[in-house]
């Protein structure tokens, strides 16, 4: 099945319509929005495209999922390929925008207004690219269903999600597709939690998930019991363990520089990555369950004490630890994807409110990042160094682009300093509103 029989299945053929706008993310410059691409995309306007990411009835779910199975025909394998789960952020003004609200934008490194979506990124080496995404509603918006309504969000989805609830499903829908990989991957945010660790343990998942330094374990099975009340009051509900616990941080101060070893993770374009290496069997638990689980834990930092990572997984203590620091610093790659996405294929760049519009443009955008990763990947052998940008000047050159007239460009020139003059007045009013409640 191609792609264009997504766009064709409804009541009319939007297929051109998605064409234009996904080469479009891949060639119209630094700043790949609406007008930008209107502009060097031929037979397009402003118009028609805004109508077709907002309103045209194709099903974001059908070209995700043909996404992800492509994904798993170029770099699916049930051994070294990954399922990542990251968390990407997009600064936003106002309030309509679907979802945003003041929340921390990891792109930012701060707190601000802005949205923000779980993706889930299949890795298979030095080459990634998402295949599933999920944007996270805060509860102030699942709160208000007539908000909800107005940003065109379906009464199914307008339930609160966590983050990582919302990282299960992008796994669960992974196995569903067939999708194939070894393990799940996710960052000290989804780790920040044994729930998250114990759910895909019991889907039957294999993990590698990065946890913060104040994640609690215990060197010895904590051997959880719930306390015998020694009176007539209530029974108690919660197990209690009368064994030692400590962070992650502090077992790792507790050690001696003989628990250390130095392992080579892999070839970089600076020479051999070699980090150094602590790893332990320390038991989890989650102050509910009845038993505790034992995983591994392994810390790793550059050989000049840096950038410290501290990592559990359920993988088989049998398992080389060469090879877990090799699984751990997949996660690099996916920072790569991300950067790709945003630089070349306009994953930030959207000018959209509504649900579906956001859904449509994110389901484009990794069409996309996947011909990018396709194209990597045909040419490795003669052109190894290919990176995105390169294919973004190739496609460029190779691609119908409109032919403008100088009318045309003073055209758009004017378009976008009535767009700027716009935003200028827009930002002064909302400055003057809360001058005017300080006062």
């Amino acid at each position: 099945m191609s792609y264009a029989e997504h766009f064709i299945s409804y009541r009319r053929d939007v297929s051109e319509k998605a064409r234009q706008y996904a080469s479009g993310l891949m060639q119209a410059g630094s700043r790949k929005n609406i007008y930008a691409i209107s502009e060097v995309v031929p037979d397009t306007d402003e118009r028609n495209l805004q109508q077709f990411i907002t309103h045209s009835k194709w099903s974001t779910r059908e070209v995700l999922d043909h996404v992800a199975r492509d994904a798993d025909e170029l770099i699916g394998d049930p051994r070294d390929a990954a399922l990542i789960m990251d968390e990407s952020g997009f600064a936003k003004q106002g309030k309509k925008s679907v979802g945003t609200s003041r929340q921390y934008l990891g792109r930012l490194g701060k707190v601000d207004n802005g949205q923000v979506a779980v993706f889930g990124v299949l890795a298979k080496g030095r080459f990634a690219t998402a295949i599933d995404t999920r944007l996270y509603l805060p509860k102030e918006w699942t709160d208000d269903p007539r908000r909800c309504h107005k940003a065109g969000i379906p009464e199914s989805e307008q339930v609160f999600k966590t983050k990582n609830q919302l990282a299960l499903e992008i796994v669960e829908q992974a196995r569903h597709n067939g999708v194939r990989f070894g393990w799940v991957g996710a960052d000290a945010g989804y780790g920040s939690s044994p729930d998250f660790l114990f759910a895909l343990e019991e889907a039957g998942h294999t993990f590698l998930a990065d946890v913060p330094k104040s994640f609690v374990v215990a060197e010895l099975d904590p051997q959880p019991t719930i306390p015998v009340p020694s009176g007539k009051g209530p029974k108690a509900r919660r197990s209690i363990t009368a064994k030692k616990t400590l962070s992650v941080e502090e077992l790792v101060e507790s050690c001696s520089v003989k628990d250390w070893r130095v392992c080579e993770v892999r070839d970089t374009t600076r020479g051999s990555l070699k980090l150094r290496v602590l790893r332990k069997s320390v038991e989890v638990w989650d102050k509910q369950s009845k038993r505790a689980r034992r995983y591994e834990l392994l810390v790793t930092e550059n050989m000049d004490g840096e950038d410290r990572k501290y990592s559990l997984t359920n993988e088989k203590p049998s398992t080389s630890t060469q090879r877990l620091c090799w699984m751990q610093r997949q996660r690099y790659w996916v920072e790569r994807c991300f950067e790709d996405g945003k630089g070349q294929c306009g994953m930030a760049d959207y000018q959209v409110r509504l649900w579906n519009a956001w859904h449509h443009h994110m389901a484009l955008v990794m069409m996309a990042m996947l011909f990018m990763l396709s194209e990597k990947l045909r040419m490795k052998d003669q052109c190894p160094l290919l990176s995105c940008a390169d294919i973004e000047k190739l496609l460029a050159v190779f691609l119908p682009r409109r032919d403008a007239s100088p009318e045309q460009v003073y055209s758009h020139m004017q378009r976008r300093h009535e767009m700027r003059r716009r935003a200028i007045e827009s930002h002064a009013k909302r400055h003057a509103k809360r001058r005017s409640k300080v006062t």
